[in-house]
């Protein structure tokens, strides 16, 4: 449940002169499923869901992207992508090509493993995904906040209760009280605008096994 961020990754901003800078209102959409890919995207600022439909129509979210974060690099060799991502706040992003990937890898080699390496996490995202058929909207918010917290290798989260109502499309007063029920069980914690995983392992535990 993953989309990565450079710890090291926030040493990608090194690379931003590569890339196209483009900005998107609230609600655009950055790519489709279905489409084909040409490139990749790095998350300067904003917020961005990535999500797919159920046979039966329903949005699925599978991920939020942060800033700091690659997007679309699974389908960046002319593959169709399997999710769609939407802008949630108004957010800017740089695009890379193929040819400006292979620009960036000959000059530096090193990139080349870390986006091999997110290839292969947002791949594994999708298998847990598939896996959990149909989630509860406990489910949904334990697997956006563990995808995030995979993805930042940290306990805290810098999301809001608003921000992660708006991406799962769940009513705020849900999210306060499953948050709430966490927070007396001493899953999680939050504190200015963040939230702090006490415990991943019994979280993960919890979405896979409740």
């Amino acid at each position: 449940m993953m989309a990565i961020l450079f710890n090291h990754e926030n040493n990608f901003k090194n690379y931003l002169m590569y890339g196209k800078r483009q900005y998107m209102k609230q609600k655009n959409v950055v790519y489709e499923q279905g489409d084909i890919g040409e490139g990749f995207y790095y998350l300067d600022s904003g917020l961005i869901k990535v999500h797919t439909s159920t046979p039966l129509g329903k949005e699925r979210v599978l991920n939020i992207v942060l800033p700091g974060q690659l997007l679309g690099v699974q389908a960046m060799d002319q593959q169709a992508h399997f999710t769609t991502a939407t802008t949630v706040k108004d957010s800017v992003l740089y695009y890379f090509s193929y040819d400006d990937f292979k620009t960036l890898i000959t000059l530096h080699p090193p990139i080349l493993n870390l986006i091999t390496k997110s290839i292969i996490q947002k791949m594994h995202i999708l298998a847990e995904q598939i896996n959990l058929h149909t989630l509860t909207t406990e489910q949904q918010i334990a697997a956006v906040l563990l995808n995030i917290y995979h993805d930042f290798k940290n306990y805290e989260i810098p999301l809001t209760q608003k921000d992660l109502a708006t991406c799962t499309g769940l009513t705020r007063i849900t999210v306060y009280k499953t948050l709430k029920k966490w927070k007396e069980k001493k899953l999680i914690d939050s504190k200015n605008k963040r939230f702090l995983i006490k415990n991943p392992d019994l979280l993960k535990n919890y979405l896979f096994h409740s």
